[in-house]
């Protein structure tokens, strides 16, 4: 049974260095930390590689985070697995759950989430269902 959860979330940001100190500038790599408000109950940290480009509104990230709280009553972590591309301002997202990453409560946890900023704000649509946990070997 899929179900979902909504709320907001704070978001900070912070620049690192790249592994290669010569790379082009239009490359950027960032921590994340993240706090979940509302259904998900959560903290978050991950990092960010970015890519810009000479044109206004074309780009692209990447980046993980794990995610660690209590979602409808369970507690666990997870991580979420971002794609992000812009094409001219024209924007492309997604953001899954990693396979079999979940742990303590979020064992089997399968989902997506969407993300919408809008006067400053940040809020998150999580859309998510339970899996068989898988055999062991």
């Amino acid at each position: 049974m899929t179900m979902r959860a909504k709320g907001e979330f704070d978001v900070k940001l912070a620049p690192l260095p790249l592994d290669d100190q010569s790379a082009d500038p239009t490359l950027g790599r960032l921590s994340i930390n993240k706090q979940f408000h509302g259904d998900l109950e959560a903290t978050s940290k991950g990092e960010m590689l970015s890519a810009g480009s000479g044109v206004k509104g074309s780009a692209g990230y990447v980046a993980i985070e794990r995610v660690t709280g209590s979602l409808h009553g369970r507690t666990g972590s997870f991580v979420l697995q971002h794609s992000g591309s812009m094409n001219r301002g024209l924007s492309q997202l997604s953001i899954a759950v990693v396979a079999d990453s979940g742990t303590g409560d979020f064992a089997g946890l399968e989902g997506k989430m969407m993300i919408d900023i809008a006067d400053g704000k940040h809020s998150y649509d999580f859309e998510y269902k339970f899996s068989e946990a898988p055999p062991s070997a």
